[in-house]
């Protein structure tokens, strides 16, 4: 046992306090939309300041947001495009950074430096827009998934990580008579398994949440995204015509709405972390170092 100084249980209780105090903030807005979503309307109208509890208990909200139809619809329509727009980013993603991580690539330094020009220039709005319309992509589902198909960063991560791989595996399947493909699916994707979990994370919230490409792109409602749905709820003046509000008793009801809806949108993407969450500080750290 290495005995601890006063300095150092000093330096853990401040560590513990600043700890629990960031998770205390960060946990709050969360706890404090799921408790306004499960309180009474006339009661939540009238709270001010912090909420530590529900005010009362009312489930008519969560009722009403799930019989809205476009909800339905929005998360049909995120479910494509996370589970699509995930498995081709994740794909194209992986298969250029294995070209770009190759020893024997003609000018790979200078291509190098045009990926990451990407990162800090770009040619705006509307020339996107431009180029998204004249391919033909305009209110479709890939207008929301091609032009974000290969993300620079993720890209330099996983280009990084494919180095860090022996190269003497490469050279043993090539001798086995291995052709690239074989190398890129058979050795170096297996090795990347918690990178490429870090991956699906990174590209699936991104899509999960993504509604700025969708108000821009789309004009169709049945091809609007939850976040999109979420979005008409939440600055409407009047939720009467996509909640079903109209004959509502309590003219407040509409408050508890709009937190159940934030509820109901964001409660899948947290389901979903813990179980990837094992490989995440991994993945990261794989990418991260080279050597």
């Amino acid at each position: 046992m290495i005995k601890r100084s006063l300095g150092d249980k000093i330096f853990d209780t401040c560590n513990y306090f600043i700890l629990i105090l960031l998770t205390i903030v960060t946990l709050y807005p969360f706890l404090f939309v799921l408790f306004a979503s499960l309180s009474t309307p006339s009661e939540l109208v009238k709270q001010t300041g912090i909420l530590w509890k529900p005010m009362g208990f009312y489930l008519e909200g969560y009722k009403l947001v799930l019989k809205n139809p476009m909800i339905g619809i929005g998360y049909k329509n995120t479910l494509i495009y996370v589970l699509l727009g995930t498995i081709l980013n994740v794909f194209f993603t992986a298969l250029f950074a294995f070209v770009l991580s190759r020893k024997d690539l003609y000018w790979k330094k200078y291509m190098m430096m045009m990926i990451v020009f990407t990162m800090f220039f770009s040619g705006g709005l509307i020339p996107e827009y431009m180029l998204v319309k004249n391919l033909g992509m305009l209110d479709t589902r890939w207008s929301l998934i091609v032009p974000g198909l290969i993300a620079t960063w993720n890209l330099i991560i996983m280009r990084t990580s494919f180095q860090s791989i022996p190269y003497e595996l490469e050279e043993a399947a090539k001798m086995d008579g291995a052709s690239d493909w074989t190398v890129f699916s058979k050795v170096i994707l297996p090795l990347s398994v918690p990178l490429l979990a870090v991956m699906v994370l990174f590209y699936g919230v991104a899509h999960w949440n993504a509604w700025a490409s969708a108000l821009i792109y789309l004009r169709d409602r049945d091809l609007f995204p939850l976040q999109l749905v979420l979005r008409e709820i939440l600055i409407q003046n009047s939720t009467s015509d996509t909640t079903n509000l109209s004959s509502a008793s309590d003219p407040f009801l509409g408050e508890v709405v709009k937190y159940a809806t934030i509820i109901v949108a964001t409660l899948p993407i947290l389901v979903m972390y813990p179980i990837i969450q094992k490989h995440f500080t991994k993945g990261v750290m794989i990418g991260a170092l080279k050597g």
